[in-house]
């Protein structure tokens, strides 16, 4: 299985646009009918909510991949 670590830029993301951030979507549509189709993983669990806030600390599994969700940084390049 691989792993993605992501950095959030902000408090959250939707899921369908981490999908699609992370490479795993080629489209924010894409990422909207992997969610649909039953997919996607949050926690450990199915999660068919397309625009689901994800936020730091949680676990999203897709395809064989892992995506750990990190919080902002402090130091972010442009200064959001």
């Amino acid at each position: 299985m691989h792993t993605i670590e992501f950095s959030l830029r902000n408090e959250y993301v939707e899921l369908c646009n981490l999908l699609k951030l992370v490479g795993l979507a080629d489209s924010g549509g894409r990422g909207k009918t992997m969610v649909a189709e039953g997919l996607v993983k949050v926690d450990g669990e199915v999660d068919l909510r397309k625009t689901a806030k994800i936020r730091a600390g949680q676990i999203v599994e897709c395809e064989g991949t892992t995506i750990t969700v990190l919080p902002a940084s402090l130091h972010s390049e442009d200064g959001i």
